[in-house]
């Protein structure tokens, strides 16, 4: 009997060890990720991440920094990159939109492995003596428009939206950049401008005599929500603890969509893929209190039907820990399916690489918005 159960111990031990190495031997030697710029919090995040694959797997990251989305997102099209710790340009880049709506990019076959969703808020950022309640106090005042700057643009529909509004209902301040935006708010010509809760902007506009308000996007108004995610499907709830004027004991009800964002080509490979994300799950706690804003990267703030599909690689590690269900597969699958119609549509889309770049924009919205409304799927870029 005593052989028997050391037989039986032996082997338990023994396959232990192979499982582990079966992991292991998924992990890269090396990987290359692209992130944020040096100074940002999704640089500081990619290297605790990658400080916590050196110590448990002995793989060597190399972080690409980039000051702007095409520097993050080139290397990862060029495949010079593994991965990309993104903004929601990830998202741009799937849609096919923005600065990809160019003959050097078109829609990109991005997959998603896993978020960051932290407690900050992102929202419209008002000057408190301009009395803005709430998103439809909005209606007749100054919002800065950021030339050159589309996504913040867009982010400020989808918050219009979310009042019943569009900027047809407000006065538009054109201005030449985010620092701008505030600045104009601070010199009195505008009201409100786009933000995150953490930016040092709100907080310059805070200090001044005008002060920071931030407007709640209520979470149980179910129409605004329903008009807010039509308009922009990247949003989630979240009760705001960090940022200037935003009260811990009192959290405001805002919304905000993750930053970084980890997402691959859909052609990485997928064991790879699942011993990456079983890595960053199982080693949370390494890297969690590395670096500023990283604790978003916890299991439970995994949203498994967002905007992005998920890399086959991610969606086996999903199902083994019991995150992935039917209609998380419903929804990937739907959102499998409007990549593959973005794409059908840019390839099918004649001369465009004899086309400026103003005639390739106006030429691809319309195509893609007859290949979307064909297939019976929202356009959301307009």
């Amino acid at each position: 009997m005593k052989s028997l159960k050391s037989t039986l111990v032996a082997g338990i031990v023994g396959a232990a060890f192979v499982a582990a190495g079966a992991a292991q031997a998924d992990m890269p030697r090396k990987t290359a990720w692209t992130a944020y710029g040096t100074t940002s919090s999704g640089y500081a995040q990619t290297v605790a991440i990658g400080n916590m694959l050196k110590k448990h797997y002995d793989t060597n990251m190399r972080v690409i920094p980039g000051k702007n989305d095409i520097s993050r997102m080139a290397p990862l099209r060029d495949n010079k990159a593994d991965y990309c710790a993104c903004g929601i340009a990830s998202y741009f880049g799937q849609e096919g939109v923005f600065i990809f709506a160019h003959k050097d990019w078109g829609p990109q076959p991005i997959r998603l492995l896993m978020t960051n969703l932290g407690s900050f808020g992102l929202s419209l950022a008002t000057a408190k003596d301009a009395n803005i309640k709430s998103i439809a106090d909005l209606k007749g005042k100054r919002i800065s428009w950021v030339q050159g700057g589309p996504a913040l643009n867009w982010n400020v529909s989808a918050y219009l939206a979310f009042g019943g509004l569009t900027w047809d209902d407000v006065e538009k301040v054109k201005v030449s950049g985010f620092a701008a935006s505030f600045d104009a708010i601070i010199n009195g010509q505008s009201d409100a401008a786009f933000s995150s809760t953490v930016s040092p902007s709100p907080k310059k506009l805070a200090a001044s005599p005008r002060g920071l308000h931030w407007p709640e996007i209520p979470h149980d108004d179910t129409e605004g929500w329903k008009r807010m995610m039509a308009a922009a499907p990247v949003y989630n709830k979240v009760n705001a603890t960090i940022g200037s004027e935003i009260d811990k004991a009192n959290p405001s009800q805002l919304s905000n969509y993750p930053y970084p964002i980890l997402v691959s080509n859909a052609s990485k490979d997928a064991d790879e893929v699942y011993a990456l994300v079983k890595a960053m799950v199982t080693h949370y706690d390494d890297y969690k209190d590395a670096a500023k804003g990283a604790l978003g990267w916890k299991l439970d703030a995994q949203n498994m039907t967002w905007a992005m599909p998920y890399h086959d690689g991610a969606i086996r590690y999903w199902k083994e820990v019991g995150k992935w269900d039917g209609a998380a597969q419903a929804h990937h699958d739907k959102l499998i399916a409007r990549q593959g119609v973005i794409k059908d549509a840019w390839d099918a889309l004649a001369g465009k690489d004899d086309m400026d770049k103003d005639a390739l924009k106006a030429a691809w919205s319309k195509a893609r918005a007859a290949a979307l409304t064909k297939a019976g799927m929202p356009t959301v870029f307009n």
